[in-house]
Protein backbone atom coordinates (compact mmCIF):
# COMPACT_ATOMS: atom_id res chain seq x y z
CA UNK A 1 0.00 0.00 0.00
CA UNK A 2 1.41 3.41 -1.20
CA UNK A 3 0.05 6.44 0.75
CA UNK A 4 0.93 9.90 -0.38
CA UNK A 5 0.82 12.70 1.56
CA UNK A 6 2.85 15.36 0.88
CA UNK A 7 5.73 16.08 -1.88
CA UNK A 8 8.19 18.28 0.35
CA UNK A 9 9.56 15.64 2.53
CA UNK A 10 11.61 16.44 6.45
CA UNK A 11 14.71 16.90 7.08
CA UNK A 12 16.14 13.49 8.16
CA UNK A 13 16.64 15.10 11.71
CA UNK A 14 12.81 15.43 12.36
CA UNK A 15 12.10 11.50 10.95
CA UNK A 16 14.81 10.36 13.47
CA UNK A 17 13.37 12.42 16.27
CA UNK A 18 9.83 11.01 15.19
CA UNK A 19 10.87 7.11 15.18
CA UNK A 20 12.96 7.73 18.66
CA UNK A 21 10.07 9.45 20.30
CA UNK A 22 7.64 6.66 19.76
CA UNK A 23 9.79 3.87 20.27
CA UNK A 24 12.24 5.39 23.22
CA UNK A 25 15.33 3.46 21.92
CA UNK A 26 17.42 4.23 24.58
CA UNK A 27 15.95 2.61 27.28
CA UNK A 28 16.49 -0.86 25.41
CA UNK A 29 20.29 -2.99 25.63
CA UNK A 30 19.75 -4.81 22.33
CA UNK A 31 21.59 -6.96 20.38
CA UNK A 32 22.61 -4.70 17.90
CA UNK A 33 22.26 -0.63 16.99
CA UNK A 34 18.18 0.85 17.38
CA UNK A 35 18.11 4.05 15.18
CA UNK A 36 19.59 5.45 11.97
CA UNK A 37 22.01 2.65 11.00
CA UNK A 38 23.21 3.98 7.80
CA UNK A 39 23.25 8.08 7.00
CA UNK A 40 21.91 8.96 3.23
CA UNK A 41 20.12 12.14 1.87
CA UNK A 42 19.61 15.24 4.35
CA UNK A 43 15.77 15.49 3.60
CA UNK A 44 13.21 12.21 3.14
CA UNK A 45 10.03 12.47 1.07
CA UNK A 46 9.41 8.74 0.83
CA UNK A 47 9.70 6.29 3.27
CA UNK A 48 10.13 2.79 2.47
CA UNK A 49 9.38 0.22 5.34
CA UNK A 50 9.99 -4.06 5.20
CA UNK A 51 11.00 -6.65 7.77
CA UNK A 52 14.73 -7.20 7.01
CA UNK A 53 17.35 -4.68 5.34
CA UNK A 54 18.31 -7.75 2.59
CA UNK A 55 19.12 -6.95 -0.92
CA UNK A 56 16.10 -7.55 -2.22
CA UNK A 57 14.40 -5.35 0.31
CA UNK A 58 16.83 -2.52 -0.37
CA UNK A 59 16.21 -3.17 -4.50
CA UNK A 60 12.85 -2.68 -4.11
CA UNK A 61 12.98 0.60 -2.02
CA UNK A 62 15.33 1.97 -4.86
CA UNK A 63 13.13 0.95 -7.59
CA UNK A 64 10.50 2.85 -5.92
CA UNK A 65 12.70 6.04 -5.50
CA UNK A 66 12.96 5.55 -1.75
CA UNK A 67 14.85 8.51 0.71
CA UNK A 68 14.61 6.43 3.90
CA UNK A 69 14.12 2.48 4.67
CA UNK A 70 12.75 1.46 7.84
CA UNK A 71 13.29 -1.85 9.02
CA UNK A 72 13.18 -4.49 12.43
CA UNK A 73 16.09 -6.34 11.48
CA UNK A 74 18.62 -4.44 10.42
CA UNK A 75 22.70 -4.87 8.92
CA UNK A 76 24.70 -4.46 12.18
CA UNK A 77 24.37 -6.84 15.38
CA UNK A 78 26.74 -7.99 18.47
CA UNK A 79 29.01 -10.38 17.59
CA UNK A 80 29.69 -9.78 13.55
CA UNK A 81 33.24 -9.75 13.05
CA UNK A 82 32.75 -6.01 11.50
CA UNK A 83 34.58 -6.88 7.89
CA UNK A 84 32.40 -5.45 4.82
CA UNK A 85 32.65 -8.03 2.29
CA UNK A 86 30.62 -10.75 0.46
CA UNK A 87 26.81 -9.72 1.27
CA UNK A 88 27.47 -6.71 3.84
CA UNK A 89 29.56 -4.83 0.90
CA UNK A 90 26.78 -5.31 -1.63
CA UNK A 91 24.57 -4.23 0.59
CA UNK A 92 25.79 -0.92 1.92
CA UNK A 93 27.10 -0.06 -1.61
CA UNK A 94 23.62 -0.25 -2.63
CA UNK A 95 22.39 2.07 0.36
CA UNK A 96 25.54 4.21 -0.61
CA UNK A 97 25.31 4.54 -4.12
CA UNK A 98 21.51 5.90 -3.65
CA UNK A 99 21.44 8.18 -0.57
CA UNK A 100 19.15 6.04 1.31
CA UNK A 101 19.15 6.38 4.98
CA UNK A 102 18.27 3.07 6.37
CA UNK A 103 16.39 3.02 10.15
CA UNK A 104 16.82 -0.40 12.33
CA UNK A 105 14.48 -0.97 15.45
CA UNK A 106 14.58 -4.16 16.81
CA UNK A 107 13.23 -4.57 20.25
CA UNK A 108 11.82 -1.38 20.26
CA UNK A 109 9.69 -1.92 17.50
CA UNK A 110 8.89 -5.35 19.34
CA UNK A 111 7.85 -3.85 22.46
CA UNK A 112 5.49 -0.67 21.38
CA UNK A 113 2.25 -0.40 22.47
CA UNK A 114 0.09 0.17 19.88
CA UNK A 115 2.20 0.10 16.45
CA UNK A 116 5.27 -2.50 17.57
CA UNK A 117 5.04 -6.50 16.58
CA UNK A 118 3.58 -7.98 19.20
CA UNK A 119 0.68 -5.04 19.34
CA UNK A 120 0.29 -5.49 15.58
CA UNK A 121 0.25 -9.64 16.20
CA UNK A 122 -2.87 -9.60 18.96
CA UNK A 123 -4.82 -6.89 16.72
CA UNK A 124 -4.29 -9.61 13.98
CA UNK A 125 -5.55 -12.55 16.72
CA UNK A 126 -8.19 -10.74 18.17
CA UNK A 127 -6.48 -11.01 21.64
CA UNK A 128 -6.72 -8.16 24.58
CA UNK A 129 -3.66 -8.13 26.87
CA UNK A 130 -3.88 -8.10 30.09
CA UNK A 131 0.02 -8.96 31.22
CA UNK A 132 3.17 -9.29 30.37
CA UNK A 133 6.26 -11.55 30.88
CA UNK A 134 10.03 -11.48 29.91
CA UNK A 135 12.72 -9.42 29.56
CA UNK A 136 11.37 -5.67 28.85
CA UNK A 137 7.99 -7.01 29.22
CA UNK A 138 7.96 -8.41 25.75
CA UNK A 139 6.00 -11.44 26.65
CA UNK A 140 2.09 -10.70 26.36
CA UNK A 141 -0.59 -12.59 28.03
CA UNK A 142 -4.01 -11.98 27.69
CA UNK A 143 -7.69 -13.67 26.14
CA UNK A 144 -9.33 -13.07 23.11
CA UNK A 145 -10.98 -9.71 23.17
CA UNK A 146 -14.50 -10.44 22.65
CA UNK A 147 -14.44 -12.53 25.71
CA UNK A 148 -14.27 -16.17 23.54
CA UNK A 149 -12.09 -19.20 24.00
CA UNK A 150 -10.81 -21.31 21.62
CA UNK A 151 -12.19 -25.10 21.50
CA UNK A 152 -9.15 -26.54 21.32
CA UNK A 153 -5.44 -26.27 19.80
CA UNK A 154 -7.02 -27.20 16.29
CA UNK A 155 -9.45 -24.45 16.20
CA UNK A 156 -6.80 -21.47 17.45
CA UNK A 157 -4.57 -22.85 15.10
CA UNK A 158 -6.77 -22.40 12.56
CA UNK A 159 -7.57 -18.85 13.68
CA UNK A 160 -3.99 -17.96 13.53
CA UNK A 161 -3.42 -19.72 9.93
CA UNK A 162 -6.19 -17.38 8.73
CA UNK A 163 -4.99 -14.29 10.63
CA UNK A 164 -1.52 -14.53 9.62
CA UNK A 165 -1.61 -16.80 5.44
CA UNK A 166 0.62 -19.33 7.44
CA UNK A 167 0.19 -22.16 8.81
CA UNK A 168 1.72 -22.66 12.35
CA UNK A 169 3.79 -26.11 13.96
CA UNK A 170 1.22 -26.99 16.55
CA UNK A 171 2.67 -29.01 19.72
CA UNK A 172 1.12 -30.14 22.10
CA UNK A 173 -2.63 -29.94 23.84
CA UNK A 174 -4.43 -28.13 26.34
CA UNK A 175 -7.25 -28.51 28.97
CA UNK A 176 -10.23 -27.28 26.92
CA UNK A 177 -11.27 -24.54 25.85
CA UNK A 178 -8.33 -22.43 26.04
CA UNK A 179 -9.04 -19.37 27.49
CA UNK A 180 -5.08 -17.69 28.20
CA UNK A 181 -3.17 -17.29 25.42
CA UNK A 182 0.56 -15.96 25.47
CA UNK A 183 2.46 -14.32 22.43
CA UNK A 184 5.69 -12.94 21.67
CA UNK A 185 6.96 -12.46 17.72
CA UNK A 186 10.35 -13.81 16.28
CA UNK A 187 12.35 -16.21 18.08
CA UNK A 188 11.16 -16.14 21.77
CA UNK A 189 10.62 -19.99 21.95
CA UNK A 190 12.90 -19.75 24.98
CA UNK A 191 10.25 -17.42 26.98
CA UNK A 192 8.24 -20.58 26.49
CA UNK A 193 8.92 -21.63 30.63
CA UNK A 194 7.72 -17.89 31.44
CA UNK A 195 4.67 -17.89 29.47
CA UNK A 196 4.00 -21.58 31.11
CA UNK A 197 4.60 -19.55 34.28
CA UNK A 198 2.53 -16.86 33.68
CA UNK A 199 -0.64 -19.20 32.99
CA UNK A 200 -0.66 -19.54 29.54
CA UNK A 201 -2.66 -22.05 27.81
CA UNK A 202 -1.05 -21.82 24.42
CA UNK A 203 2.22 -19.85 23.71
CA UNK A 204 2.51 -18.11 19.78
CA UNK A 205 6.01 -17.36 18.77
CA UNK A 206 7.92 -17.59 15.61
CA UNK A 207 10.28 -20.41 15.95
CA UNK A 208 10.52 -23.90 17.60
CA UNK A 209 13.90 -25.78 19.19
CA UNK A 210 14.15 -28.95 20.21
CA UNK A 211 13.10 -28.36 24.09
CA UNK A 212 9.67 -27.21 23.99
CA UNK A 213 8.02 -29.84 22.21
CA UNK A 214 8.93 -31.88 25.54
CA UNK A 215 7.71 -29.23 27.78
CA UNK A 216 4.49 -28.48 25.53
CA UNK A 217 3.87 -32.54 26.05
CA UNK A 218 4.82 -32.87 29.56
CA UNK A 219 3.22 -29.01 30.87
CA UNK A 220 -0.13 -29.40 28.68
CA UNK A 221 0.38 -25.90 27.34
CA UNK A 222 0.26 -25.43 23.23
CA UNK A 223 3.09 -24.39 21.72
CA UNK A 224 2.84 -22.45 17.82
CA UNK A 225 5.94 -21.96 15.73
CA UNK A 226 3.76 -19.51 13.72
CA UNK A 227 7.57 -18.38 11.58
CA UNK A 228 9.96 -15.40 12.73
CA UNK A 229 8.95 -13.33 9.37
CA UNK A 230 5.21 -14.40 9.40
CA UNK A 231 4.46 -12.80 13.00
CA UNK A 232 7.17 -10.11 12.50
CA UNK A 233 5.58 -8.35 9.41
CA UNK A 234 3.11 -5.76 10.96
CA UNK A 235 5.32 -4.14 13.40
CA UNK A 236 7.46 -1.65 10.64
CA UNK A 237 4.49 -0.90 8.47
CA UNK A 238 1.99 0.17 10.92
CA UNK A 239 4.80 2.56 12.71
CA UNK A 240 6.00 3.55 8.81
CA UNK A 241 2.53 4.66 8.01
CA UNK A 242 2.20 6.31 11.20
CA UNK A 243 4.96 8.21 11.26
CA UNK A 244 4.93 9.36 7.51
CA UNK A 245 1.17 10.38 8.25
CA UNK A 246 2.27 12.87 10.84
CA UNK A 247 5.24 14.25 9.01
CA UNK A 248 3.34 14.10 5.72
CA UNK A 249 6.10 11.83 3.45
CA UNK A 250 4.82 9.19 1.13
CA UNK A 251 5.31 5.18 2.65
CA UNK A 252 5.22 1.84 0.95
CA UNK A 253 5.69 -1.29 2.70
CA UNK A 254 7.39 -3.45 0.90
CA UNK A 255 6.91 -7.04 2.23
CA UNK A 256 10.05 -9.84 0.70
CA UNK A 257 9.01 -13.09 1.24
CA UNK A 258 10.49 -15.26 3.64
CA UNK A 259 9.76 -19.03 5.14
CA UNK A 260 11.56 -18.92 8.12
Amino acid sequence: MIVSLSPTGVERARLTAAFDALLHPEQFHDYGPNGLQVEGKPRVRKLVSGVTACQALIDAAIAAEADAILVHHGLFWRGQSGVVTGWMKQRLARLLAHDINLYAYHLPLDAQPQMGNNAQLARLLGLATDGHFGEYDLGCIGARADGGAFADAGELARAVTQALGRAPLTVGAAPQPIRRIAWCSGGAQDWFQAAIDAGAQAFITGELSEPQPHLARECGVVFLACGHHATERYGAPALGAQVAAELGLTHQFIDIENPA
